[in-house]
């Protein structure tokens, strides 16, 4: 097996591949301590080259002479990695350049759903005038300000109808302007801004694997991307994941599973191509149902973690059966109990870069053992017997509980463990009192959606906008 990428993401997915007795190879553009020591282990290698480019990747892919070669990122996907290496004869689970635009770019993707008709969809508008986008907020009221372009998982700013009372307008443009500066950093798409109602409720990620025609899906996973306790602070590549979900109801997982579904059949048509990898929906929770936030082309992180370790099947051979197209052969079997995820990151982070490299930090392994807990490694290299930050989330840790509470408890013991320079996590995540708060939101949120099917109200919303008068959308 060869995994194509350097994160904690691709350490787990590496890890979960061990567990099938398989050799595992990795290209990654640093030494990730736990990538290294899978291969170690299991008689592969970490070839050090860029993993966003597919020459490197092809050529170290026909160096180890992999059975099957897993995409982990989006940025290769993104740039045609995938592609190359099925040009060249490789097995590949990793969505094609043309089907990961789904998540490379927010503008296509809310242009597919309306077009096809993908349930879970919200009115939105693209602008490279930061006036004419300041304009449609203001018709809107609550809006979220994006940049057209995945761009890490940052560059996005919500913004609530309740600050018109403080200084409203400025706002809505500074947002505008600082994701079109955002954008300045990419080459492949022109500046431009995606605004789009702003919904609330209860985010959650489900994610799949797809052969084109069946899908596999995971338990719902509850991501963190703010990186400071209780939801605050900037957004981030995620803070932490609890999986499964016990504040969701089944049908409620159902109909976001059909809008991910009905995604994929749409990329189809609009393509010509099969899907073949991963698909995800950042989904949430409303008074109108869920609703599609943005699509991943890949396994999220830290959603990854908890999907892996949750389900109890052969990971090669799952993998396999995506690539050979043989999917509906797969079992979903997924182990009880609950999984919590927790980021240590440096000081510093997601913002200054500068200030969080090179912060030592210590792992005491023993710890981990005895609470049977597991590290992956993410941004961090080891030099001289210690563990140096690089930048970007440092490890994640993954706890396991037959309960949420034992789960998350046994994530604070074993957070306790990782040890250094500047380094912080975030203790809500999993909590009781987290947990809570996740049900009772659930609960209003589900109750108000309820009144509104009763009364006709639902897959509607009237939009007065300036010069156009009100506007009906069918939802």
């Amino acid at each position: 097996m060869l995994v194509v990428g350097d994160g904690a993401r691709e350490h787990a997915i590496a890890w979960a591949l061990s567990r099938s007795g398989v050799a595992v190879g990795a290209v990654a553009g640093h030494l990730n301590p736990g990538l290294a020591k899978i291969a170690e282990e299991t008689g592969g290698r970490v070839f050090s080259a860029p993993p966003v480019d597919p020459a490197a990747v092809v050529k170290t892919a026909e160096e180890f002479s992999p059975d099957l070669v897993v995409v982990g990122p989006e940025e290769p996907l993104f740039a045609g990695v995938a592609d190359a290496l099925r040009e060249r004869g490789f097995r590949v689970v990793g969505a094609s350049r043309r089907l990961a635009v789904v998540e490379m770019r927010k503008d296509f993707a809310r242009s597919l759903q309306w077009r096809h008709g993908v349930p879970g969809r919200l009115i939105y508008g693209v602008f490279k005038n930061v006036e004419e986008a300041y304009s449609f907020s203001k018709a809107l009221g609550a809006v979220a300000i994006k940049p057209i372009r995945q761009a890490g998982g940052k560059g996005v700013r919500v913004v609530y109808g309740e600050l018109q009372y403080l200084d409203f307008d400025d706002v809505y443009r500074r947002g505008a302007e600082d994701v079109l500066k955002q954008l300045a950093h990419y080459g492949d798409v022109d500046a431009a801004v995606l605004v789009e109602e702003a919904v609330r409720g209860v985010e959650f990620t489900l994610q799949a694997l797809t052969d084109g025609e069946t899908l596999l899906f995971f338990p719902p996973v509850q991501d963190n991307p703010h990186a400071f306790e209780y939801g605050v602070g900037p957004e981030c590549g995620g803070m932490g994941t609890v999986s499964p979900l016990p504040f969701l109801e089944p049908e409620e997982v159902e109909e976001a599973k059909r809008a991910v579904e009905a995604t994929v059949r749409a990329l189809q048509r609009e393509t010509g191509e099969r899907y073949v990898g991963v698909i995800s929906g950042q989904m949430m929770l409303t008074s109108r149902g869920p609703v599609v936030i943005e699509y991943y082309s890949r396994f999220g992180d830290p959603e990854a973690l908890n999907a892996l370790f949750l389900y109890e099947g052969d990971v090669y051979e799952l993998f396999s059966l995506v690539a050979d197209g043989k999917l509906h052969k797969a079992k979903p079997v997924f182990k009880e109990g609950f999984t919590v995820v927790k980021a240590a990151a440096p000081v510093g982070y997601p913002h200054r870069r500068d200030l969080a490299k090179g912060r030592i930090f210590t792992v005491d392994w023993d710890v981990i053992k005895r609470e049977s807990c597991h590290v992956f490694f993410a941004s961090a290299e080891e030099r001289g017997g210690v563990y140096v930050t690089l930048g970007s989330r440092a490890v994640e840790v993954l706890a396991y509980g037959a309960t949420p509470e034992e789960a998350y408890l046994r994530s604070e013991r074993c957070m306790a463990a990782v040890k250094g320079d500047g380094l912080f996590y975030r203790r809500d995540i999993g909590s009781p009192g987290y947990m809570a708060s996740m049900r009772e939101k659930a609960e209003k949120t589900r109750l108000v959606h309820r009144w509104r099917k009763t009364y006709g109200l639902d897959g509607k919303v009237l939009i007065w906008e300036p010069g156009k008068g009100v506007r009906e959308y069918r939802l």
